[in-house]
């Protein structure tokens, strides 16, 4: 369960990053509200998962789902370039957060 949590966390984790670019600091109401409710489910989630997931592991996986997950979506709204390392990197990040969980 404690896995689960977390996966949907760094998943809220990447909305909460996408709503706070769309937010414009703060001066557009509903992406504000967006962020704010995905910033404290995300963490609220990795709280809860921390409970029996180590500290290390839970927070990279958390940074590494949100991560790949924000620039994906930056990739395919055209905010950022896609390229071929860009992909393989990412595909990194994902390998690595694949390998802790198969460690724990």
């Amino acid at each position: 369960m404690s896995w689960l949590v977390l996966v949907l966390s760094g998943v809220l984790e990447a909305v909460w990053a996408a709503a706070l670019d769309r937010s414009e600091a703060f001066t557009r109401l509903w992406p504000t509200v967006l962020f704010a409710v995905a910033l404290a489910a995300s963490m609220g989630g990795l709280a809860f998962a921390m409970r029996e997931l180590p500290l290390g592991t839970a927070y990279a996986v958390w940074v590494g789902i949100g991560a790949v997950l924000t620039v994906v979506y930056a990739m395919v709204t055209g905010a950022e370039p896609v390229s071929l390392v860009r992909l393989l990197l990412l595909a990194g990040i994902v390998g690595c957060v694949v390998g802790l969980k198969i460690v724990h």
